[in-house]
């Protein structure tokens, strides 16, 4: 459970979010256009931005966790993975989503390992476990940012753009994943594709003019669609199911 209250972000003079309350129960896909505040929303879930107001995660503020338990309690994937080690493997990258775990400071341990091979067995890219990161397919990088949310076994997974540099075969791999992980993750999924915020098939937090208004099912209805984005809506695009 995440509650949100009176909540207001700026960015210098730019304020981007207003005064917003929001109860987020379960599962919720976060949309709105260009620069309203979707990313901005997410971070300050994760305390990685400033901001005015309280955010409580499972009843606590979360500015009273540490960055340990922060780590085991949320995992954010950004839209683009940034990364200066051009030596790192994908399993080493993988298995720094195990680091608030640790017990020892000089290596990881056989469960931490273990853990890491299995998180890529499971979304079927262990054979590139040695390749450099920086040598993987965009699909691959998203899908090495998954594994290394999924070692860090978080109960919450917020997905920023997860498909923005996708073709759609590899939109359609990735949608897959997050709409299974929500058997056992929250997941919050930001994203301008509303074909898989529909297939994702989670409650929709809309954005605009630093509000957010919650929809459910007739989010999707194009009459809807069309209110909110000023623009007529005929298909949704890639259909993931």
């Amino acid at each position: 459970m995440i509650n949100l209250h009176n909540i207001t972000c700026s960015f210098g003079e730019k304020k981007v979010l207003e005064n917003i309350s929001l109860d987020i129960p379960s599962h919720l896909s976060i949309l709105g256009a260009n620069g309203a505040g979707k990313s901005t929303l997410a971070k300050v879930i994760c305390d990685l931005v400033s901001f005015e107001g309280d955010v409580f995660v499972h009843e606590r503020d979360i500015q009273e966790y540490s960055l340990k338990e922060r780590a085991k309690l949320l995992s954010y994937i950004p839209t683009k993975l940034e990364i200066y080690d051009t030596f790192i493997t994908l399993e080493e990258f993988v298995l720094l989503g195990r680091f608030a775990h640790k017990t020892s400071l000089f290596d990881y341990s056989s469960k931490d390992k273990k853990i890491a091979k299995e998180c890529l067995e499971f979304l079927q890219i262990g054979h590139l476990q040695t390749h450099p990161i920086n040598s993987l397919s965009s699909g691959e990088t998203q899908l090495a940012l998954i594994a290394q949310a999924l070692a860090q076994q978080s109960k919450i997974i917020i997905f920023d753009e997860p498909t923005a540099n996708l073709d759609p075969k590899n939109s359609k791999i990735i949608a897959q994943h997050i709409k299974g992980l929500k058997e056992y993750h929250q997941v919050i999924l930001i994203t301008h594709d509303i074909a898989l915020a529909s297939f994702v098939d989670s409650p929709v937090a809309f954005i605009k003019e630093k509000k957010v208004e919650l929809y459910k099912k007739e989010f999707f209805e194009s009459e809807q669609l069309e209110a909110l984005y000023d623009v007529s809506f005929e298909k949704f695009g890639v259909k993931y199911d």
